[in-house]
């Protein structure tokens, strides 16, 4: 249904989003814009799934990954995406992996979807009470999870990739845990799941997804954007064991982060607070190859833990660890879960 709305200001010579659709997640500049975006949905969202999520259904697991790729395809092309295939050879057809892409947005399940590789992906569990989205993820047996639920949350999670491993899948576990940018440090859900099944980690490079649709941070649509793809070489499962789950998170996120740093992939999603909001009560840390972006995380962290402070709330406010990073330039983790901290990149809020 056509919402015409007060006009939103254009960023960087764009033109200004004047139409949303599915309850403002949507927006276009333009009536034809409209109309195409409208008729896009209602193929590639809402027609299109269809058979995979049938065979799914059915139990025909194999030919439901092979419809999910060639929706995939489909509604990239629709997109008009151009995506630079970059190491496609490191991948076993034959192996089943923890796959650590880094996230940027929706978009990204799209090339994902079309690797040579049967997948199941971690995903927020708010997404499967979205309309058509919660359906697919049920239907085609995604994990959904609570990140914020922490061991019991890990516990599910170790139990449920135990059952995609055993019919010859990988598993997606976006390690960022959310899409605010390159930025955002590695969370070691996904290293402790490698770790405890003994399971080879696939790193994947994944940038410029986050232009295609920018939601959260706006509802702007584009079509014909570059999305880069490489393949790092795999981490066997020996050497997960041998590095430990934190030793291989922090290597893993540097081979990732320097990857898709280069200038020959497509530009990543930067986190800037001051155009992004600092997204209080959702867990993240800053990597700390970024430190001025850590302190100044911590800094408004301690901004808000005093106002609320001396608003007179009965709330204990802890702040260590912010206090420990604007002390010393240098971010240090959260205490959380040792084995799973905050728990498992698993989308924050988008795909995970």
């Amino acid at each position: 249904m056509l919402a015409a709305r007060s006009t939103i200001p254009a960023r960087g010579g764009e033109p200004p989003i004047r139409y949303t659709l599915a309850g403002d997640r949507i927006g276009v500049s333009s009536l034809g814009e409209y109309l195409r975006a409208a008729v896009d949905i209602a193929v590639w969202l809402g027609v299109t799934p269809l058979p995979a999520r049938l065979l799914a259904r059915a139990g025909a697991h194999r030919a439901s990954t092979r419809a999910q790729r060639l929706w995939a395809r489909g509604t990239a092309r629709a997109l008009g995406l151009q995506i630079d295939w970059q190491g496609l050879d490191q991948i076993d057809p034959d192996e089943t992996y923890v796959v650590t892409p880094l996230h940027e947005g929706f978009a990204d399940v799209l090339p994902l979807l079309q690797l040579p590789l049967p997948l199941r992906f971690v995903v927020r569990n708010e997404l499967a009470e979205w309309p058509l989205l919660g359906a697919y993820l049920r239907d085609t047996g995604q994990i959904t999870i609570r990140p914020e639920s922490g061991v019991s949350a890990y516990r599910r999670l170790i139990r449920e990739a135990e059952d995609v491993f055993g019919r010859g899948e990988s598993l997606v576990i976006f390690p960022q845990g959310s899409i605010l940018g390159i930025e955002t440090d590695f969370l070691p859900g996904a290293f402790a799941v490698a770790h405890a099944l003994h399971r080879p980690i696939l790193p994947i490079a994944l940038t410029g997804s986050h232009r295609v649709w920018e939601h959260p941070f706006s509802p702007r649509l584009r079509r014909g954007e570059r999305l880069g793809l490489r393949v790092l070489s795999p981490v066997p499962a020996a050497e997960v064991r041998a590095s430990g789950v934190d030793g291989a998170r922090r290597e893993i996120c540097r081979r990732l982060k320097s990857a898709a740093l280069d200038a020959a992939m497509a530009p990543p999603r930067r986190f800037k607070p001051r155009r992004d909001g600092y997204w209080d009560g959702y867990a993240y840390e800053i990597d700390p190859a970024f430190p001025d972006l850590a302190v100044d995380i911590a800094t408004h962290r301690v901004g808000r833990q005093d106002r609320r402070a001396s608003g007179g709330t009965n709330h204990p406010v802890r702040v260590g660890h912010e206090e420990a990073v604007i002390r010393s330039g240098r971010p240090r983790r959260a205490v959380g879960c040792r084995r799973c901290g905050h728990l498992a990149g698993a989308g924050g809020g988008q795909w995970g």
